[in-house]
């Protein structure tokens, strides 16, 4: 196969393959997000906090389920990761574009944070790549934070790309 430069050296950090404990499982919070899409640029001023539940499926993948607040309202959107054959990585189908992402959870300590990252495989999101950071509190920690900036710099986005997300107080409930 091809060697891809800008995600081969991601398996290293934080032995990826531990990912597959349950302890993954369970709810984080999307406080800091880097991307390279134009999207994200027009967008992330008005970007807030969101809250993901991971949920484990029969096959070995993850659901991802994703509830943020968009026009006032709370949108719920679940994705479902399928193992993608490297221990930690996942890949998913975008509904919404129709295009197939790879995930790397790169580094997770399970009761703190986890910081993912995203490439765009197919269809229109081909060379979309975006770093994200799980908390498992509303309010990361300053190294965690600090850890976040330096693996986002790692992987080429600039300081301006880098956004910690507000705190916001809706849509954070519990949903059942």
């Amino acid at each position: 196969g091809e060697a891809v430069p800008s995600t081969s050296g991601l398996r290293g950090p934080g032995r990826p393959g531990r990912v597959r404990s349950p302890q993954f499982l369970g709810r984080w919070y999307t406080s800091g997000l880097a991307s390279n899409s134009s999207w994200f640029r027009e967008k992330k001023s008005a970007l807030s906090m969101c809250v993901s539940v991971v949920a484990p499926t029969a096959d070995g993948g993850l659901n991802l389920t994703s509830t943020f607040l968009r026009k006032e309202q709370c949108e719920t959107r679940t994705l479902l990761l399928r193992p993608a054959g490297t221990p930690g990585c996942y890949s998913y189908t975008s509904p919404h574009w129709g295009s197939t992402h790879d995930v790397w959870v790169v580094t997770t300590d399970y009761d703190g944070f986890a910081l993912l990252y995203t490439v765009g495989t197919k269809g229109l999101g081909r060379d979309f790549h975006m770093a994200t950071l799980y908390s498992r509190t509303q309010t990361p920690r300053a190294e965690i934070k600090e850890k976040f900036s330096t693996f986002a710099k790692t992987q080429g986005f600039t300081e301006d790309t880098i956004v910690f997300l507000p705190q916001t107080d809706k849509c954070m409930e519990e949903h059942t």
